[in-house]
């Protein structure tokens, strides 16, 4: 395992420290090859990083947006990590973005990750910016314990991609980048709040099992270090 942790007092430091550290780098990624990528988690743990994030002076209108993965519901739903980024992150100066979603209004959710398969192509090779989050489970984007897809997830000799999974825990069926859309992204972060959390993530770095807590196969396989922001 290779991982740097950045701790925080509060979330709000958090979402300004990470905020202004995602800015610098998109920022690098625009003004080095004209476009810049960055693919982000759902949840309530973002929040406030979307809204300070918006507010960044950046070269919006050549930065894509996508989500590390998204649960098989419309945009409208209030389950939709879609909705979540649209209401939070892309707002005030990010509202010119390209924002690339997951969900697409198939017949079935093989169907929506072959398009955003294709959707998705261009800019996850690799992507510049990967913000991902974490369940007290032990699940990170949409690997979840016990998933019908958990291997193929996390196999990095799969294509990069969107696939599906459904797990006990998943609640709705879900659509994912698989973990080599997302390893070697130039910057890696897992972002964490709470002591719940905290006491997951030292578990996982603490012991072997990969299917048991997928978590773990992301620090052990991913080729960027991770960068672990957490605050209580």
């Amino acid at each position: 395992m290779s991982e740097t942790i950045h701790v925080f007092d509060t979330a709000a430091e958090l979402a300004t420290a990470l905020s202004a550290e995602v800015a610098k780098r998109l920022d690098a990624a625009t003004k080095d090859r004209g476009a810049a990528s960055i693919a982000v988690s759902g949840g309530s743990t973002p929040k406030l990083f979307f809204q300070a994030l918006s507010k960044h002076d950046l070269d919006w209108s050549n930065i894509s947006v996508t989500l590390v993965d998204e649960r098989f519901v419309p945009p409208e739903s209030d389950r939709s990590n879609h909705r979540l980024v649209a209401e939070n992150l892309l707002q005030d100066k990010a509202k010119s973005a390209y924002f690339v979603p997951l969900f697409q209004p198939a017949a079935s959710p093989e169907d929506a990750a072959t398009l955003a398969t294709v959707k998705t192509e261009a800019i996850c090779d690799p992507f510049d910016v990967v913000i991902l989050g974490m369940g007290t489970d032990g699940h990170t984007a949409s690997f979840f314990p016990g998933g019908d897809n958990l291997y193929e997830a996390l196999d990095l000799d799969e294509p990069r991609g969107v696939l599906t999974m459904a797990a006990e825990n998943a609640g709705e069926e879900r659509l994912t980048f698989n973990f080599s859309s997302l390893h070697d992204a130039e910057f890696l972060v897992l972002h964490i709040e709470g002591a719940a959390k905290k006491a997951t993530l030292e578990k996982a770095q603490s012991g072997e099992d990969e299917d048991e807590m997928p978590i773990r196969a992301v620090l052990n396989r991913a080729e960027t270090p991770v960068d672990i922001y957490w605050a209580p």
